[in-house]
């Protein structure tokens, strides 16, 4: 099995963070393909950024496709362009690490904490929680205040959040809101003796049990491969014929 899992910013750096993470949750006959697009924003803080992601977000999942991936893992917790993405995924699974890690942490427990690093990102990951259908579970979003490339400096206070959301009224595991923050979640867990989810892992996890039972995803109706329309300008390369 072949997973691509896709960095939505450019930092080379925080791919090989990612990959690492996706290896360590992948089954032994699983090769992750870790990717950083050509196009797009360094880190993505903001709505804006993410917007400008999805080009090339969409260039690596259509490379994907026609390199035989089996699915597909949006390594960025706003889940950008992945109604879009799975509509040129040919039936493969396309799963995002917001969705993957809340999903994986309602299963674990009644109520859980996002955990991200700007708070200007929090009304994004309440937004996805709601989409999720997983809008009640959801109980707290903390922010750390330090910018995603810096990230992996964060580590103590990622922790000391999750520590600090635990003590509310719900809260029994922690969503790591951040695929920089892969790689602290096993430190986490152990500090804190709750469940602390880590969306590449987890997305990681789904696809392949997906791909393994035969549940690819849906490609007719709304994901049905995009209408054939002519687009222009620096769009141009994205027209379907």
């Amino acid at each position: 099995m072949r997973i691509r899992v896709i960095n939505p910013n450019t930092s080379a750096s925080m791919t090989a963070t990612i990959a690492s993470s996706a290896e360590a949750a992948a089954a032994p006959d699983t090769v992750i393909e870790a990717v950083t697009p050509t196009m797009g924003p360094v880190s993505i803080e903001g709505h804006y950024d993410e917007a400008l992601a999805v080009p090339g977000v969409l260039t690596e999942v259509a490379r994907g496709v026609a390199e035989g991936a089996d699915g597909f893992v949006l390594a960025c917790f706003g889940d950008p362009g992945m109604d879009a993405a799975r509509e040129i995924a040919a039936g493969r699974p396309v799963i995002g690490i917001a969705q993957a890690a809340m999903y994986v942490a309602a299963l674990s427990a009644r109520g859980f904490a996002v955990v991200t690093t700007l708070s200007r990102t929090a009304g994004r990951a309440w937004d996805l929680a709601r989409a999720y259908g997983l809008g009640d579970r959801c109980k707290e979003v903390l922010a750390c205040e330090v910018p995603v490339l810096a990230v992996d400096t964060a580590e103590d206070m990622v922790a000391d959040l999750a520590r600090e959301a635990l003590t509310h009224d719900g809260v029994e595991a922690i969503v790591l809101g951040c695929a920089g923050m892969a790689e602290m979640a096993a430190r986490v867990t152990a500090e804190t003796g709750a469940p602390v989810i880590d969306g590449v892992g987890a997305g990681v996890g789904l696809v392949e049990t997906m791909v393994r039972i035969g549940v690819g995803g849906c490609a007719r109706g709304e994901y049905a491969t995009p209408l054939p329309k002519t687009y222009t300008g620096l769009m141009e390369p994205f027209t379907v014929a």
